[in-house]
């Protein structure tokens, strides 16, 4: 049974690695923009998760 966890993971992780290899030319600097890219993704999406969370629908 899959989560809405695990495909958040999952799509910020393709997402990450399309852009970083797409942008960048050294395998250092993919890694490095890819798990910013997820992290930033990941944690924005947590957030946002809790913000609306708060708001009365």
């Amino acid at each position: 049974m899959t989560s809405h966890f695990s495909l958040l993971l999952l799509f910020a992780a393709f997402v990450s690695l399309i852009f970083a290899t797409i942008t960048k030319d050294s395998p250092k600097e993919q890694a490095r923009l890819g798990l910013s890219l997820m992290g930033s993704l990941v944690g924005a999406a947590i957030v946002l998760g809790w913000l609306m969370r708060l708001l009365p629908l």
